[in-house]
């Protein structure tokens, strides 16, 4: 297979690597949970594979998600340019880069522990199965914020070669705030998928969205501050999450009228809520 400047391009977009924003939602919780497992600065070998891991699964994913999408992409405005609907990538591209991703990712997993290697093989079945829940629950997002969220362990237990109920918890966490912003991606294709008969939890909670989307996040940082308890983290931390609870506030007040570009935007703003939070424990575990 001949890699032109035209496939190289496709494949840029089937990985989504020219939108990091995906990458960002799961890297923000990876060194979250890397940084309170070592208590501090993790090892720079576990900080390379997790860091490359999640670069490597997160395009993995988007991979089998615009498989898994191929026949429905075209009939919604905002993924009517994907290269399989466009024809520039096939089928049976998409899923051997698929494979490949993620056996590049299990290599690096191979040089952690036996307890991160087995925890790796949910990694891969999350990223698979969240695709095609689309078509048979309106609670994909939930998949997907365990598939976020799966990283949590993963880094404890490479850091630890544990699991303990606060990384349990840190989990929960981050699936409650994967369900809340993915639901702001979701509102902005409300119309086209309840047309064409996609299912999303947008279309689940209907007029109690914004109701829903708040109280999942006033939940995420009930969490946090539980973690925070349970790791003794300070000042520094606690400014963290009142940064982020006005950021969610923020995200709130964009998605007030559901028009599509500001639930899109309040969704893109979860970005610095991450960072946020991942400075705040970095900051008070180093000081």
């Amino acid at each position: 297979m001949t890699l032109n400047k035209k496939k190289i391009r496709a494949y840029i977009a089937l990985t989504r690597l020219d939108k990091p924003i995906g990458i960002y939602l799961v890297l923000w919780p990876t060194l979250w949970a890397l940084w309170l497992a070592a208590d501090g600065l993790p090892s720079w070998p576990n900080l390379f594979i997790f860091i490359a891991g999640v670069l490597l699964m997160r395009s993995a994913g988007c991979a089998i998600n615009d498989f898994a999408d191929r026949k429905v992409d075209g009939h919604v405005k905002r993924t009517q340019q994907r290269p399989l609907v466009k024809g520039t990538l096939s089928s049976k591209e998409a899923l051997s880069l698929f494979a490949i991703l993620c056996s590049l990712a299990f290599i690096l997993v191979l040089f952690t522990n036996q307890l991160t290697i087995l925890l790796s093989f949910g990694a891969v079945a999350l990223a698979s199965l969240y695709p095609f829940m689309k078509r048979h629950t309106h609670m994909p997002q939930v998949v997907l914020g365990a598939a976020f969220a799966w990283a949590v362990p993963m880094a404890f237990s490479a850091e630890t070669g544990s699991l303990n109920l606060p990384s349990w918890l840190l989990f929960t966490a981050v699936i409650l705030w994967t369900v809340a912003y993915d639901t702001f991606y979701a509102m902005v294709d409300r119309k086209d998928d309840l047309r064409i008969g996609v299912k999303s939890t947008a279309i689940l909670f209907g007029e109690a969205d914004k109701v829903i989307t708040m109280t999942l996040q006033a939940l995420m940082i009930f969490a946090l501050i539980l973690v925070g308890q349970r790791f003794e983290l300070g000042i520094y931390y606690k400014l963290s999450l009142v940064v982020a609870t006005g950021l969610f506030i923020y995200q709130q007040w964009l998605i007030r009228d559901r028009e599509a570009k500001a639930c899109f935007k309040a969704f893109l703003n979860n970005h610095y809520v991450g960072m946020a939070i991942f400075f705040g424990i970095a900051l008070d575990l180093a000081l």
